[in-house]
């Protein structure tokens, strides 16, 4: 009996998550055991057309990482879609838009603008921008077209299953391959990962006191953490009232608070709204000065509060009336 045939590939973002399969390692032997490894561009040698030359579906499941930022990776991510029986967003770039969507926060001028002319790193006095066609003595190079916007794998096409995390941890990944080579894989739709707070697997929530009071924000470098208390006790802003748990808590573990990259559970519709009402109702000041004096504690409010969910937020996008 033929093995299922499997695809990974990497659109927008680091590389984490193709180091996850890596990282399952002895197990990676029994997956590929049971799978046919058709496409996996960062680990070993296929071409798009062999691809493209497979019968639409032939592929069991592809695990697809990063956000769609070119047109490059939506024309990927159709092509995978049709080609593949279950399409899985793997990761927190995938599900969720991850930080490259952080780049919604800009005009597309903005972006190229700063990285090609005016970032304090980069000498270039013509002001030369990649170009997405040349051609010189008859051969022709083309290049990808960055989008306005950053977008989740199923604000493009149709998504089977999520798999969140930055990165999902092995065991999320083995327990999710394991899940979708049963003989009854979950419904449509599902986030493979525990559909409950990170709070409740936190190693610090014996330290979580019922009621919290805020009278200021620290960042974690500007004090000196007790291990053991709960770290928004301390007036760390830690997301792991609204992030979906499974990872094990390694941040808080680490004397680091959650960045919530396992996203939202089902119930909580904006991670960021979530985080930030419950913060801002448990402020201590209740005028306006002292209010604006405690959240100086948070300089970054939606890096910290939408790091990983831009591109499904409530906010999405800023708006550019001008075009850009």
């Amino acid at each position: 009996m033929p093995k299922p045939k499997v695809a990974f590939y990497w659109c927008a973002s680091c590389g984490g998550c193709e180091e996850t399969v890596v990282d399952l390692a002895e197990d990676i032997l029994g997956v590929v055991e049971k799978l046919d490894i058709v496409l996996w561009p960062v680990a070993m040698d296929f071409k798009y057309a062999d691809v493209e030359a497979m019968e639409d579906g032939a592929i069991f499941a592809t695990l697809l990482n990063g956000a769609i930022r070119s047109t490059e990776q939506e024309q990927m991510a159709r092509l995978l879609r049709r080609k593949s029986r279950v399409l899985v967003a793997y990761g927190s770039c995938a599900c969720m838009g991850g930080i490259p969507s952080l780049a919604n926060g800009f005009a597309r001028e903005e972006i190229l603008k700063f990285n090609y002319e005016d970032a304090p790193s980069v000498v270039n006095g013509p002001r030369t921008r990649p170009q997405l066609s040349f051609e010189e003595e008859g051969r022709k190079t083309h290049l990808p077209e960055q989008s306005r916007v950053v977008r989740s794998l199923d604000q493009v096409v149709d998504v089977d299953y999520f798999i969140p995390g930055c990165p999902p941890t092995p065991l999320i990944t083995k327990k999710a391959l394991a899940a979708l080579l049963g003989d009854a894989p979950p419904p449509k739709g599902s986030v493979l990962a525990p559909d409950t707070a990170l709070c409740e697997e936190c190693p610090r929530k014996v330290g979580k006191p019922a009621d919290l009071s805020f009278a200021q924000f620290r960042r974690p470098h500007q004090a000196l953490l007790d291990p053991e208390k709960c770290l928004l006790a301390q007036g760390v802003v830690c997301l792991g009232p609204a992030t979906r748990g499974g990872c094990g808590a390694q941040c808080p573990a680490g004397n680091m608070p959650c960045t919530g990259c396992f996203g939202p559970t089902s119930r909580v519709r904006d991670q960021g709204a979530k985080i930030l009402s419950s913060l801002c109702a448990n402020l201590e000041a209740k005028e306006a000065p002292d209010i604006d004096r405690v959240l100086e504690g948070i300089p970054d409010p939606v890096g910290t509060f939408y790091r990983y969910g831009m591109a499904k937020s409530i906010l999405r996008r800023r708006v550019d009336l001008n075009g850009g």
